[in-house]
C-alpha cells in the first residue's frame, strides 16, 4: 500500500491542497479559492472515517460547491472580484477647469490627469477655466461637475 492509500498519507494530500489553495487566496484576495481551501480541510478530516478516495473528493467537490454557493452574496456584499471602472472610480475626484464649463455647455476639465467633456451641476452659472472642480456624477462619457468649494452642498 502506498503514500496516498494510507489514511495519514490521504489526510497529508488534502491539507496540502488546503494550504496550496489558501496560499493562492492570499495571493488574489478575491474569494477565488477559498471555498476549495475549506472542501479539502472537510476531506481531510474524512479521512479519518472515509477510506474510500472516491468518496473524499465527492465530499471534496460537494463542500467546495456548498462553500461557493454560500459565499456568493458575501462577494456580492463586499465587491470582490468587481473592480471600479475608471469612471465610477472618479466620482467624488477633484480636477481643473481647462475650457470654461457652464450648465448650458460642455467644457474641458482634467481629472488625474485625463482631459474630459464635462458639464456644470452648479446653478450658479459658469465655472471659468483654472478652477478646481468636484466631479459629481458620470452621464455616458461627460462628467457632471460642480467647484470644489460647493461639493457637498
Amino acid at each position: 500500500m502506498g503514500f496516498f492509500g494510507s489514511t495519514i498519507g490521504m489526510a497529508v494530500f488534502w491539507i496540502a491542497l488546503a494550504v496550496i489553495f489558501i496560499i493562492i487566496e492570499a495571493s488574489t484576495m478575491g474569494l477565488a479559492t477559498i471555498w476549495f481551501a475549506g472542501g479539502a480541510v472537510v476531506a481531510a478530516i474524512s479521512t479519518l472515517f472515509i477510506g474510500s478516495i472516491i468518496v473524499q473528493i465527492i465530499i471534496f467537490l460537494v463542500i467546495s460547491i456548498v462553500l461557493l454557493y454560500l459565499t456568493k452574496p458575501l462577494r456580492k456584499k463586499l465587491k470582490i472580484g468587481r473592480e471600479k471602472t475608471n469612471v465610477e472610480a472618479i466620482v467624488g475626484k477633484t480636477g481643473f477647469v481647462m475650457e470654461t464649463v457652464s450648465p448650458a455647455s460642455f467644457g474641458q476639465v482634467k481629472v488625474g490627469g485625463i482631459m474630459w467633456t464635462a458639464i456644470s451641476d452648479d446653478p450658479g452659472g459658469v465655472i471659468d477655466i483654472g478652477a478646481e472642480i468636484t466631479v459629481i456624477g458620470v452621464e455616458g462619457v461627460k462628467l457632471i461637475v460642480v467647484p470644489a468649494c460647493k461639493q457637498g452642498m
